[in-house]
């Protein structure tokens, strides 16, 4: 006979009163198992004594999945599924193996629901924050239609690229903070080591300081407490800037412009734009999703605002009878290849497929500008930093002239 242990819960009985206490099993699955049968649903679940091993959850740091964990378990659930394994056996083990705390919890309770009878698109849209909407509205499409595993592997194949995107973007702006970080770094050490010493050689052959100069000694001096208020500064815009793009629809949208209107950047962004909304738009209709809930699925995953925007006026005129090419021409953020390409799928019901091409052809474009972004900003950055601490050496040699004309008068 298996040896048993204690289990603590939490949960709720068949009258909806939340109840407290303790159940012996030979595991959680068998303890969750022995709760239902006595009519009781728990909520958590955790073995008697190990109330210190329980993971602390520190907010804003490892409380999020990371699109490679999601796109790893996207790709083993739709494989698992495909061989004919059953989804609560998939679930436990893929909660097993996962190394991603927030992704195995969440697939913990997911088991949990879908062992009581809950579809499983309905438990993976309780974890929000773990499952993006589009994962649960394939997954809900897979369902109504019997080809999970089909809409498992499309939404591993869309992940898949979201990452490979995502990391060609991290490539190309990783050189360029590598380069401003250094640049404030150096620009600190400057005025903390470098300034103090030519300060006392000033002070020792006499004269009066070029204003420039002045600056920097004077900013030398008073490092002790700028230093700190610039990191604070800097710590409490982020802090601001996060919980305005999460609150506010009207920042989120301001932020995106500005991102699609930027000189260098804005290239890019609008491509990459263009590639998830294709990307997301041609699988959400290649599984059944409805136009009209496809529609305002993609405005929100895509990750930017202003298509978020277009996508719910588009909403409107395709639901007065107006084909979705007509009213996506009102809005400029859609190069017109991509609505010609549109009004072509449109024309021959191959939408899907014309959206997976034009996808395709935004994925080759990112790739292309991220190259050219990286090769072109490379010089920019190395003259940026020569500028800066050049600029500050010159400060620095200012005064010599100055000291060099009064010794020639004397």
């Amino acid at each position: 006979m298996p040896a048993t242990k204690t289990f603590q819960y939490e949960g709720i009985d068949s009258t909806g009163r939340k109840i407290k206490g303790t159940v012996e099993a030979a595991n959680e699955t068998a303890a969750s198992h022995l709760l239902r049968q006595r009519g009781e649903t728990p909520l958590e679940l955790m073995e008697a004594g190990q109330g210190l091993n329980r993971e602390i959850s520190i907010p804003g740091f490892g409380n999020k999945v990371k699109l490679k964990d999601l796109a790893v378990f996207a790709r083993q659930f739709a494989t698992m599924t495909a061989s004919g394994m059953s989804l609560l056996r998939s679930l436990a083990i893929l909660e097993e193996q996962t190394g991603a705390p927030p992704l195995k919890k969440a697939l913990g309770e997911v088991r949990t629901d879908v062992a009581g009878g809950v579809s499983l698109s309905s438990s993976l849209a309780k974890h929000d924050k773990v499952f993006p909407r589009l994962f649960v509205a394939m997954v809900r499409a897979g369902e109504a239609g019997g080809m999970i595993d089909r809409a498992l592997e499309q939404v591993a194949d869309s992940l898949e690229k979201d990452t490979a995107l995502r990391g060609k973007i991290k490539s190309a702006l990783t050189y360029p903070i590598i380069v401003l970080g250094f640049t404030f770094v150096l620009i600190a050490a400057v005025l903390i080591f470098i300034v103090p010493i030519f300060e006392d050689m000033f002070k020792n052959l006499g004269g009066q300081l070029p204003a420039i100069t002045q600056f920097l000694v004077d900013t030398s001096h008073n490092m002790g407490w700028i230093g700190p208020l610039v990191i604070g500064a800097g710590i409490a815009i982020a802090s601001v800037h996060k919980r305005q793009l999460r609150a506010s629809d009207e920042y989120r949208l301001f932020v995106d412009r500005t991102k699609l209107r930027m000189p260098v950047f804005g290239s890019l962004f609008s491509k990459l734009a263009m590639s998830r909304f294709s990307r997301n738009l041609g699988l959400l209709l290649n599984v059944g999703v409805p136009v009209m809930q496809a529609l305002a699925v993609v405005g929100e995953t895509t990750g930017n605002e202003v298509i978020n925007m277009a996508m719910k006026d588009v909403q409107s005129a395709v639901r007065d009878g107006q084909p979705m090419s007509s009213a996506m021409r009102h809005h400029k953020i859609f190069p017109e290849m991509v609505t010609q390409m549109i009004e072509v799928g449109e024309e021959s019901g191959q939408i899907s497929q014309m959206l997976d091409k034009v996808a395709d052809f935004y994925d080759r474009e990112v790739d292309s500008a991220a190259e050219s972004l990286t090769a072109s900003i490379e010089p920019i950055m190395v003259l940026v930093m020569g500028a800066v601490v050049g600029g500050m050496v010159i400060c620095l040699y200012l005064p010599m002239f100055t000291i060099y004309q009064n010794i020639q008068s004397n």
